[in-house]
């Protein structure tokens, strides 16, 4: 009999297969982006608000099969299903309230009559869910605890898989990726918040960007005065790459591992040698406006400015976080790093350019721990129990960023350095105007300690699949349309087709394309109107 430990990412999906009599890892199946329209939680959160969140939930679910399809197997041997994620993702997995999450004012909710909505443990049967095209008839889905509505199941798998929560020192932990969940520990108190920093942290929305999966750049490092990629081979083990000329992109040493793209770690590792050994000399301009790692993988100067403001929106909470706390930076003594970006990021890099606290005197890095505590589940479902009752303790006062000034003075301070190139000198000028303390000098020679060498341990005896296409298709249809394909010019991602069908025309999206709610630039540009991205069906 089996089980399967699911990870519902904001930029993907990660499952795996588990032989529940011998405990193994049998397969890892991964997708490749988040099936919803948008480049990050909010606009998941926004495109089911106006869709409804009944489409929103049939496409997650449809996209699930097809990940379930990939591990070979019957599926009536599937005994337990254990899934973890944020609050947001988790609702639109199980169909249900997700108003309460987009919208924050309490007058607003009472309004809408979601006041007080639970996110409790959860456990029943997997037919309530799939019944259609893939049936799992002899499963139970298992959904841990959120600890508030808005601290979800991911926050609390970052506190318990890794030692944060034993930490006596003020400490603070991060689950990186479009959506960076948070924590600082002081004493027994918890704060908690989030940076919806967008996809490039995560390798998306870079012309060659793409996820930590095989064949993608995770890091690059000085060697020969030229540069060293890492890649990541169909284990997920970190290899040589090519041993390029940056600015020239003269490849001297082909190395073990054929590069295909960059993910955010890449990206990042690639600013901060960049800014360290003075190629760029201002942010975010490159030599020659790119920078060659590859053939056809190539980092220009609005790549620079897209992981800027994600390293930027980061940075500000983190330090948002402790100033409205009340903690001197200097106090915090240890940094925890987990999520696929968080285990494959050279952390010394990151720090250089403020993605992790400089100030940190220990950084640790840890991998997935969302899907080790959704496999945790898989293995022995009565430690839904422990969990439920740990996160019954953690009281936390959380920090939401869309109110806080701080956050918002500190992240305008970001983007002017990374999009602007404004000094650092002018940078903390800046926060000392808006009675921000300034951050301290760069601690020197911290102690950083990497815990996993891969974001999921043990990938199983048969590998890695990715499914590649999602192939969600949504519609509407067109009411008014003149066929003047306008709408499809306009689409930045070619997500848009105009078709007849029936004697009508329709607007079918694919969803791994569109940006969702966020871009709407089909909706604008028709002259007729006959597009409202409101009246959306999935395509069957």
């Amino acid at each position: 009999m089996y089980g399967i430990a699911l990870d519902l990412g904001t930029s993907g999906f990660r499952a795996q297969l588990i032989d529940l009599e011998n405990k193994e890892t049998v397969k890892t199946v991964i997708t490749m982006n988040h099936p919803l329209p948008g480049g990050n939680v909010m606009d998941h959160l926004d495109f089911a608000i106006q869709s409804g969140p009944d489409i929103a939930h049939g496409i997650i679910i449809e996209t699930i099969e097809k990940i379930f399809l990939k591990f070979d197997r019957d599926l009536s041997k599937i005994e337990r299903l254990a899934v973890c994620g944020n609050p947001i993702q988790l609702s639109l997995f199980q169909n249900m309230e997700i108003r309460d999450l987009a919208y924050a004012g309490k007058s607003k909710q009472k309004k809408l009559g979601v006041e007080n909505v639970k996110r409790e443990a959860r456990i029943f049967p997997a037919d309530e869910l799939f019944n259609r095209d893939v049936k799992l008839p002899n499963a139970e889905i298992i959904i841990p605890p959120a600890i508030k509505h808005e601290i979800g199941a991911d926050a609390l798998a970052m506190m318990i898989k890794t030692d944060f929560m034993n930490q006596q020192e003020i400490s603070l932990v991060t689950d990186y990726g479009t959506n960076a969940e948070m924590a600082l520990k002081i004493g027994d108190r918890i704060i908690t918040g989030s940076a919806a920093a967008g996809p490039a942290i995560e390798g998306q929305g870079i012309d060659c960007g793409m996820l930590a999966s095989p064949g993608a750049i995770s890091n690059v490092n000085e060697e020969d005065g030229v540069w060293r990629l890492t890649v990541l081979n169909e284990r997920m083990e970190e290899k040589k790459g090519y041993l390029i000329d940056p600015v020239t992109g003269e490849i001297r040493d082909e190395g073990e591992v054929k590069p295909k793209g960059i993910t955010g770690t890449g990206v990042i590792a690639a600013i901060s040698l960049a800014v360290n050994t003075g190629i760029i000399k201002k942010l975010p301009h490159l030599p020659n406006g790119k920078l060659i790692l590859g053939e056809d993988i190539v980092l220009r100067d609005k790549d620079i400015e897209e992981a800027g403001k994600a390293i930027g929106a980061i940075r500000a909470a983190h330090l948002a976080l402790l100033v409205e706390s009340g903690v001197k930076y200097e106090d915090l003594k240890n940094m925890y790093m987990s999520g696929a970006s968080g285990t494959y990021v050279d952390a010394d890099k990151a720090r250089k350019i403020g993605l992790v606290p400089n100030f940190s005197k220990k950084i640790v890095q840890f991998g997935n721990t969302s899907i080790a505590l959704a496999k945790d589940l898989v293995m022995d479902s009565s430690k839904l129990d422990e969990i439920s009752e740990i996160a019954s303790r953690i009281t936390a006062d959380h920090l939401m960023m869309a109110k806080s000034s701080t956050f918002t003075d500190i992240y305008l301070s970001e983007l002017s350095y990374w999009t602007h190139g404004m000094p650092l000198e002018m940078y903390n000028e800046m926060l000392e105007m808006y009675n921000i303390p300034k951050p301290p000098e760069i601690f020197q020679n911290p102690v950083i300690e990497r815990r996993m060498v891969k974001d999921i341990s043990d990938v199983g005896k048969e590998g890695i699949d990715i499914v590649r296409e999602i192939g969600t298709v949504i519609t509407e249809v067109t009411d008014g349309c003149i066929f003047c394909h306008k709408c499809e010019t306009e689409c930045p991602e070619d997500a848009i087709t105009i078709v007849e069908r029936n004697g009508e025309l329709i607007a079918e999206y694919s969803t791994e394309k569109c940006l969702g709610t966020s871009c709407r630039r089909c909706v604008a540009i028709c002259p007729e109107s006959a597009i409202h991205y409101k009246d959306i069906q999935i395509k069957r």
